[in-house]
């Protein structure tokens, strides 16, 4: 695809301040641009790499107009907007409505029009797929589901339990839903299963990155709201519920009847406790483990910073010792209290 800078601007509302005849035909990197290119700058971290590129043309935030050597697209979020120019400039593919020879689909399914479905799929009885969507090679859905339209399995993705997916639903390789949620009973010492008898329920654009999981509910079901966004190897648990717009980082795990509000951000590899609440609008930093309810917006962190082994290994020998010591500053507080009392 190729587009005149002033024809990306209107489309991304980004302001143009000179005539240009520039075109361009993809997105690149500062560092790697060309005069086909267009590129973006958020911040003044890029300042220096602004300076230098070749770049036909730049989205920058206002305060670095000055320092930019290309034509400048002026945006309030220069980010978003590089975005929505890629989309421009980067369309996804389309695909011809068929179904593979290969491919096993129950008598019993409903199939939509503009329908691909492709090598090596399964799809069992009882099944709906709404119109034009897409199911990848090798994606198997072996339980009553419906898929809403527009939706795209990528390729090998598994529906192994009840489930129910919204409009424009991306599901990327190696995602499994409505698998068993880890359900067990303790018999003096030996695990026994609990049945998981719930569903998977999953809004409108809604994307779920590799490898992620979603467990299908014990008794009630596991939502996922719209527009939530969960990367690679993320492990959802069962009764779960992720509010609207919600985005889950990679490696991050939900312990099960956890309830995390909208528009929250999880941050990578964080670990969420069971049967907790998080509020609206909550911000977890990578890494976090969050073993209570948190009822308020903000950002939230927890673990300790990187630091070099040596201060570590002092830190980590010296936490064994935390108890000891609040107790001792307790004794110390009370014996001073006492001695004020007595003066």
């Amino acid at each position: 695809m190729s587009y005149k800078v002033h024809e990306i601007a209107r489309e991304i509302d980004a302001e143009i301040l000179c005539e240009s005849d520039v075109v361009v035909t993809h997105v690149a990197d500062l560092e790697d641009a060309t005069q086909a290119s267009l590129s973006f700058a958020a911040s003044n971290q890029y300042l220096n790499k602004l300076k230098s590129t070749n770049a036909g043309a730049v989205i920058v935030s206002q305060d670095l107009v000055a320092a930019c050597p290309s034509v400048a697209l002026v945006s309030n979020n220069p980010y978003l907007s590089f975005a929505r120019a890629a989309k421009l400039l980067h369309p996804e593919k389309t695909f011809t409505s068929s179904i593979h020879p290969s491919a096993i689909i129950h008598d019993q399914c409903e199939i939509g029009e503009n329908v691909y479905i492709g090598p090596n799929v399964v799809i069992s009885e009882k099944c709906s797929i709404g119109a034009n969507c897409y199911i990848g090679a090798g994606s198997i859905i072996t339980a009553p589901a419906t898929i809403g339209a527009e939706s795209c399995l990528v390729a090998r993705v598994t529906i192994v339990g009840p489930t129910i997916i919204g409009l424009r639903g991306i599901f990327h390789p190696g995602v499994v839903l409505g698998g068993d949620g880890f359900g067990l009973a303790n018999n003096q010492g030996v695990w026994e299963k609990i049945p998981q008898l719930g569903r998977v329920r999953i809004g409108d654009d809604v994307e779920v990155g590799v490898n992620t999981a979603i467990d299908r509910g014990a008794l009630k079901d596991t939502i996922i709201g719209n527009g939530v966004k969960l990367d690679n190897q993320v492990q959802i648990g069962h009764n779960v519920i992720i509010g609207d717009h919600t985005a889950v980082a990679g490696c991050a795990g939900i312990a099960g009847s956890a309830v995390i509000g909208k528009h929250c951000a999880i941050g990578a590899a964080s670990g969420i406790k069971g049967h907790i609440t998080i509020a609206d609008g909550v911000q977890i930093s990578g890494m976090s483990a969050v073993r209570q309810s948190i009822d308020e917006p903000g950002l939230y962190s927890s673990g300790t910073v990187l630091q070099d082994i040596k201060s570590w290994l002092r830190n980590a020998t010296r936490f064994k010792d935390i108890d000891s010591l609040y107790k001792r500053v307790n004794q110390i507080t009370k014996k001073l209290e006492d001695l004020d009392k007595g003066k």
